[in-house]
């Protein structure tokens, strides 16, 4: 190996450390499917491979990374007969991490469920939207940032957030008070 491969090894290693887990956690959330989102994820780090000589740096690494995961994230779906479909009917729920260190057992159901309402509701969100809020809120990048890796103005970052926050909103009453009517109609029929 001549010093070139073994600096580039380096690097490729550093970013893989650094970034695997947020890389993989934000292609779980777009495709649903843990098998899905580790082979997608290998597809990011070869394209990080073949093309780190020819990053700038006029982004961080960061969003660099995030932009090359959803290109390949668009062109997994881009392949898929169903774009809304795959994005949102994968997901393992036994798998999903829950944040509190040891709560109550109903405190973890009332939470999965919780989760479980948000990404049923996220079907009502446009791909744009649901892309944006798994940036800001999920992977939790700047405005500024999640403009970078989309392509996009602050303003539309902005503007599409407020849209989806508003759908999420609405769609989440609307879920919460359908269940309260399901709920007062069992009791009523006991």
């Amino acid at each position: 190996m001549n010093g070139e491969e073994r600096v580039m090894n380096s690097v490729f290693q550093r970013l893989y450390k650094d970034y695997q887990q947020d890389i993989f956690q934000f292609l779980i959330y777009l495709v649903r499917d843990r098998d899905t989102a580790e082979d997608l994820m290998q597809e990011v780090f070869i394209r990080v491979l073949k093309s780190y000589k020819s990053f700038q740096g006029k982004s961080s690494e960061k969003t660099w990374l995030f932009s090359i995961a959803k290109n390949v994230a668009i062109d997994h779906f881009r392949k898929q007969s169903t774009l809304k479909k795959r994005i949102l009917e994968h997901f393992d729920w036994s798998k999903s991490e829950i944040s509190a260190p040891s709560p109550p057992l109903q405190e973890i159901v009332e939470q999965k469920e919780e989760i479980r309402r948000l990404y049923e509701c996220m079907d009502s969100c446009t791909t744009d939207q649901r892309l944006v809020v798994i940036m800001r809120y999920i992977q939790e990048l700047s405005i500024a940032e999640t403009a970078e890796v989309l392509g996009w103005t602050e303003g539309k970052v902005k503007t599409t957030q407020h849209r989806a926050i508003k759908v999420l909103r609405d769609k989440m009453s609307e879920v919460e008070r359908k269940e309260g009517e399901k709920g007062e109609k069992i009791n009523l029929e006991r």
